[in-house]
């Protein structure tokens, strides 16, 4: 048995640009935080894996006799041993695990996605196989064992993220195809706002919604989807849709348009810190007014970070409670000091690396 250490970890994300697209095709501007979920571990002489997870007050004990059976709704930590397994990968033995992270919980900052991105590449490591390199095999992987394995409505941003790190521009029309961009950003302010909120509820609302949309106008304009130019008769045929779909629908295009012009503006130099700014708010405005995903709450957070002096700031994931996150330069410590009086959780933070690998 080999006896040596492991540890790997992986990072929550935020959207930047792009909320809601990628389970349509479409594209998003992502950015990988230095909150981190870190998984640690010893091999041990039998054929079971002992996890502790101590900021959930957790324990689970899985045996190595593959195909597992699900314990639980969303159960990641077998669906991805399982996936593994369907690979062609064995351990040769077990591991006494720990699982810690600063990722807030279930507030928009891809907490299970850095969860199964790690685990994915801790499988891997302690498998030993080439796999383990493979960035974008992890994030397919991840994405398999968190979203396919269960048939949830997700889409690959953020396994991605998380895998990948730094900022990221992903296009998920066929073909798929991602950029790595420069990281110009100086830092962030997110907070939780302590809501809860019922992600997988929101994304098969928008989905269904948006497609139902898309179909009505195809019995007019059969060459109409989501990657349609916005020209006037498009919209026009858009407002003559129900309130729900219209306003989603309209959403949806209008944040594709946005998230272009992200792109092109991080490729630009030098970098406009402003102009960044000025996006977050306009793509928090779609969210808000065309998706209905903000809360007061959140809408109090974010006009105390721009009175604070944050340039521009946004709802984070999926919306309807969770985190919101501010970009402020040289303005992190002014900005959470106006969160904290909200009571609300802030932390400062950078755009950091992907899933890795500890020495």
């Amino acid at each position: 048995m080999n006896g040596q250490k492991l540890k790997i970890s992986a990072p929550g994300r935020i959207c930047l640009l792009g909320e809601h697209q990628d389970y349509f095709g479409l594209s998003i501007l992502a950015g990988a935080i230095d909150l981190r979920l870190t998984i640690s571990g010893s091999p041990n002489s039998q054929d079971i894996i002992r996890l502790s997870l101590p900021d959930i007050n957790d324990y689970q004990e899985i045996p190595l006799n593959i195909p597992l059976e699900y314990s639980q709704p969303r159960d990641y930590l077998r669906s991805t041993l399982n996936i593994i397994h369907r690979l062609g990968y064995r351990l040769p033995h077990g591991w006494d695990v720990q699982i810690k992270s600063t990722i807030p919980i279930n507030s928009g900052t891809a907490s299970s996605s850095a969860l199964v991105v790690a685990w994915v590449k801790f499988l891997l490591e302690a498998g030993q196989t080439p796999e383990a390199q493979n960035i974008q095999k992890i994030a397919e992987l991840a994405f398999e064992a968190e979203v396919t394995e269960f048939k949830e409505p997700g889409g690959k941003m953020d396994h991605y993220s998380s895998a990948f790190g730094g900022v990221i521009f992903i296009s998920f029309s066929r073909p798929f195809s991602f950029e790595l961009l420069p990281n110009p950003l100086g830092e962030f302010v997110i907070a939780d706002s302590l809501q809860r909120k019922d992600t997988t509820g929101t994304l098969a609302f928008i989905k269904n919604n948006v497609l139902n949309g898309v179909k009505i106008i195809q019995k007019k304009i059969p060459e109409f989807d989501l990657h349609s130019s916005l020209t006037p008769i498009i919209i026009e045929e858009i407002k003559k849709l129900e309130e729900t779909p219209q306003k989603l629908l309209m959403g949806t295009l209008l944040t594709r348009e946005l998230t272009q012009k992200g792109k092109e503006l991080f490729r630009a130099s030098p970098f406009d810190h402003h102009q960044f700014g000025q996006f977050l708010s306009e793509q928090h405005q779609i969210m808000r007014d065309y998706l209905h995903l903000s809360t007061p709450k959140i809408e109090a957070m974010l006009e105390a970070a721009l009175e604070a002096g944050a340039l521009g700031g946004k709802i984070n994931g999926s919306g309807q409670g969770g985190c919101m996150f501010a970009y402020c330069p040289g303005r992190g410590e002014e900005v959470a000091e106006a969160l904290k009086k909200l009571e609300t959780k802030p932390f400062i933070i950078h755009i950091d690396e992907g899933v890795k690998k500890e020495i």
